[in-house]
């Protein structure tokens, strides 16, 4: 695939971008090709080095911020019309707390979401202290003459320190799956963006 056929291709699997992203990825490409044949590449080995073109594609949407998708996709491709405008202050007091509700709605699923986590982490903090304490106590007891009590004392701690353990490696999945269900949530609302946005070409 020489240089402008690729471009070409990559310019249409990237048009649901905004405009201004799409043609700073073209240009980031075009460059990296640019530099590779002046280091003696062929333009075709030159592309081959980017892999396919269709995950190339997906990867330049996912990493494309959010915000962009979002004010491309409301901003009006043209002039509004008088009657439009009343339409849509009228229509105020029934879109705006819809909106509102939505986004808190949103922004409460995801508050909950890392506030699981967060409280497993804490239990975690909980345990490796008690267990920590429980140690430190057992063996001033066995060392002030209280052998018996110490030595309980002490194997409870290490009992919670093992709790600890099982704990630790529970909180770090959670914490991994919060981040990948995260970031399918950002990705799937990126998709209706894309969506959108195709659907209005």
């Amino acid at each position: 695939m020489r240089k402008q056929q690729f471009l070409s291709s990559l310019r249409h699997k990237l048009s649901c971008l905004p405009a201004k992203d799409l043609e700073e990825r073209l240009l980031f490409y075009s460059d990296l090709i640019d530099d590779r044949t002046e280091d003696g590449v062929s333009q075709e080995d030159a592309i081959a080095e980017f892999g396919d073109i269709d995950a190339l594609a997906a990867k330049i949407i996912a990493d494309t911020p959010l915000i962009h998708l979002f004010k491309e996709t409301v901003r009006p491709k043209r002039r509004m019309q008088a009657w439009e405008i009343v339409l849509l202050l009228l229509g105020f007091p029934l879109w705006l707390p819809l909106l509102i509700a939505a986004f808190a709605i949103v922004l409460s699923l995801y508050i909950a979401l890392w506030s699981v986590v967060i409280s497993l982490w804490a239990v975690f903090v909980v345990f490796i202290g008690t267990a920590a304490g429980s140690i430190m106590i057992g063996i001033v007891q066995m060392c002030v003459g209280n052998v018996l009590p110490g030595a309980a004392i002490a194997a409870c701690g290490v009992g919670l320190a093992g709790l600890a353990v099982l704990i630790f490696f529970g909180c770090r999945e959670a914490t991994k799956g919060a981040v990948k269900l995260a970031a399918v949530s950002v990705r799937g609302i990126k998709r209706c963006f894309i969506k959108k946005k195709e659907e209005a070409q």
